[in-house]
């Protein structure tokens, strides 16, 4: 096996000591205030909390190719369209009208319960429940079953099909005292059956906590708190193109660390250190030792429909690369310190939708300098038609290696990302060594229905360097370029029905047709795939 050299590793240490620096500077920034209001704090005893702003709740962050709902009047569930139930705007829910959504489950917001005359629901004696005037109990959960039907399954030489069934359930408590200190713990059984080929790493985990923290206030200034979470916990941010709860796996993915964060209206910080979970699917899942993340994250809000982001990420992956993969130059998986600094900037102006992210990195990877960088850009428009249509038109670009052997490596690494959403869903490709030409179209038949399409045009950065797949993985190169460097073109279509509060059906289907690269490296593949997914929340 290849073993860095010590200089290597003493630069990934002096790496890893600044960069941790930069995460405690901002926990003690934040903790510092704690000191400066500790005598204006009052106990318990001589205040009542005012639990309609309990727990702080974090807004999703709003994804790239974004779509405006309907905002009514109209039906927006089949079940409304079943009871005549015409709305002039849609209820107030915690759960997106979705089979599929990145949002943790700490951060659905049920603090509507606590106003008088709010819309009843069967599980509302199950949520906010008070103990007392300092305590406060929630429990929830969501289940979902899905139908995966893969021709050419992951372009695999043999042309082998394959046909599955996932199965996911998630169960959720929720302690608060006060605002003040929290616990949140979430299992998650996630199954898989039927399979033609073996499982991903991302189909199977039985029985295993998905989140389980504590949070501390550590204070409250400029108009927000600031709190302090360790322990198991997922994460999202920004468009999520590089951190990502990766709501389409059946086992989502997940951390184990120390974030603190702070809000208020206008803006967001975060800074946390955490190591990715490894899934273990019959044994409790341990963290990766051989994997640090690092991040500052901060959000400019103050325009409305508009967000600004500002961020720093490292990532030190200590994990071993086979002198196999070092003379291949797939070098992505391990044995660097990378460092990604990027901007991004999104909203609307009345039915103009728009979005940019530039994103660089820099550090070293097995003896190279790393110099890469991502772009992803687009807009769009919501036209004043009847069923809410809007497009976009986009570009999204990854840079690639042109020779792993010149002291170089130019491959753009995509961290942790929620790649299905962005390189279509069949997950051939991922946001490394790419171009993508794309477009999106959305329709709302009725409020309750929605309908989407993707078109994809896919070409290698450098025909030299690999296609990577949406986990990041290199699954085919030629050496030689003579391939060329159109991967395809890839439709998708998905149709989501809101049948009710708590249920959602979607079907998809994608399609793939080969360009030149694949058609030398996989001759006769023409993969293409349907599923079908039936979820429940509560």
């Amino acid at each position: 096996m290849y073993k860095a050299d010590p200089e290597i590793h003493a630069f990934n240490r002096e790496r890893i000591v600044n960069t941790l620096k930069m995460a405690v500077i901002c926990l003690g920034f934040l903790a510092g205030n704690n000191l400066a209001l500790a005598d204006e704090r009052v106990t318990s005893a001589e205040a009542q909390v005012d639990w309609s702003n309990v727990p702080f709740v974090t807004p999703p962050p709003r994804a790239g190719i974004f779509v405006k709902p309907p905002a009514g009047p109209g039906y927006f569930s089949l079940l409304d369209l079943i009871n005549g139930n015409s709305r002039e705007k849609p209820q107030t829910d915690p759960f997106p009208p979705s089979a599929l959504t990145t949002t943790p489950a700490y951060d659905f917001d049920f603090r509507y319960l606590e106003q008088p005359g709010h819309e009843k629901d069967f599980f509302d004696p199950v949520k906010r429940i008070h103990l007392g005037n300092d305590w406060l109990l929630s429990f929830g959960g969501s289940f979902w079953y899905r139908y995966m039907h893969e021709t050419d399954s992951r372009l695999n030489a043999a042309g082998i099909n394959n046909n599955y069934h996932l199965l996911r359930t998630r169960l959720n408590a929720d302690l608060w005292y006060q605002d003040r200190f929290r616990l949140f713990a979430e299992m998650l059984d996630a199954r898989a059956f039927g399979l033609d080929l073996p499982s991903l790493a991302i189909d199977r985990n039985r029985t295993d906590m998905l989140n389980l923290f504590a949070d501390v206030k550590l204070g409250q200034f400029l108009n927000g708190p600031a709190y302090l979470r360790v322990g198991r916990q997922e994460l999202a941010y920004g468009s999520q193109r590089l951190i990502s709860t990766l709501d389409w796996a059946n086992t989502r993915r997940t951390f184990q660390g120390v974030k603190t964060f702070w809000q208020n209206p206008t803006f967001n910080l975060d800074a946390f250190w955490v190591r990715p979970m490894t899934t273990e699917p019959n044994n409790f899942d341990n963290w990766d030792k051989d994997r640090n993340f690092v991040g500052l994250w901060g959000t400019y809000k103050a325009v409305p429909g508009q967000v600004f982001d500002l961020y720093y990420l490292s990532l030190i992956d200590n994990r071993v690369i086979s002198p196999a993969n070092i003379n291949q130059g797939n070098v992505l998986q391990g044995d660097s310190i990378l460092h990604t600094i990027g901007t991004r900037w999104a909203g609307d102006y009345e039915r103009i939708l728009y979005e940019l992210e530039g994103m660089y990195q820099f550090g070293r990877r097995s003896h190279l300098d790393i110099s890469a960088f991502s772009i992803a850009s687009g807009v769009g428009y919501q036209l004043p038609l009847p069923m809410n249509p809007q497009f976009w038109l986009r570009y999204d670009f990854a840079s690639g290696d042109r020779n792993h052997r010149d002291g170089h490596s130019n491959t753009f690494n995509q961290l942790f990302p929620f790649g299905h959403y962005y390189f279509g869903y069949m997950d051939q490709v991922g946001r490394q060594n790419i171009h993508d030409f794309n477009a999106q179209f959305t329709l709302h038949p009725q409020p309750w229905v929605t309908f989407l399409g993707q078109y994809h045009r896919f070409y290698l950065a450098n025909k030299r360097d690999y296609l990577y797949n949406a986990a990041g993985v290199g699954i085919m190169r030629d050496i030689t370029g003579q391939s060329g460097s159109h991967v395809g073109d890839e439709i998708d279509f998905l149709l989501n029905f809101h049948v009710a509060r708590h249920h959602d059906v979607l079907l998809g289907y994608s399609k793939l047709f080969t360009g030149e690269f694949i058609k030398s490296m996989r001759p006769g593949a023409s993969p293409d795939l349907f599923y079908a997914q039936y979820n429940f929340r509560f």
